[in-house]
């Protein structure tokens, strides 16, 4: 049986990476909004309201999830790239998802912080020389390091791993 709360799997970090995989991972980050936007194309109000698995985050908390998490990511990095391996700040992703505007507001602004979020980044990494990619940020939550480059693996999962919640909740409507 296919696991509901991880449909494409738990994330694992690649001991190192190849240029072939950051094309692949910033590819996910660019095509994420559009991605989004071609699921939820024709659905009602009311279906962002279907949870993607019981007891699970509804449609709409997962789509203004990934716009705070990808707005956390963005001032990670830029901390990463700014500072000597920065102590970023944690959050509290499940009080976020159950604060009103991410419980009942609307996903198209969410849609469009992550469109010009992903913008951003990828002109920032684009920019990017290859020993940058290894610049750090420490994770107090995580008790973990992460280098830039590992952050844009985990985002590129992230972004597919919660597209694939907003499909399964389709599914569900």
């Amino acid at each position: 049986m296919k696991d509901e709360k991880y449909p494409i799997g738990k994330f694992v970090m690649p001991e190192k990476y190849t240029e072939a995989d950051l094309a692949n991972w910033l590819d996910d980050l660019r095509l994420l909004p559009e991605r989004i936007e071609r699921e939820i194309k024709r659905l009602s109000d009311d279906d962002f309201d279907t949870p993607y698995r019981d007891g699970g985050w509804t449609m709409r908390q997962v789509i203004n999830h990934l716009a705070d998490s990808h707005i956390n990511m963005y001032v990670r990095v830029r901390l990463a790239l700014t500072q000597n391996n920065p102590t970023i700040v944690d959050y509290d992703q499940d009080s976020w998802a159950y604060l009103i505007d991410a419980e009942d507001g609307p996903v198209e602004p969410s849609i469009m912080i992550l469109d010009g979020i992903h913008q951003r980044l990828l002109d920032l990494f684009d920019s990017l020389r290859h020993g940058e990619f290894e610049r750090t940020f420490y994770h107090p939550g995580k008790d973990k390091t992460y280098r830039v480059w590992e952050a844009i693996a985990l985002y590129a999962w992230h972004s597919n791993h919660h597209l694939a919640h907003i499909k399964q909740a389709k599914k569900r409507i």
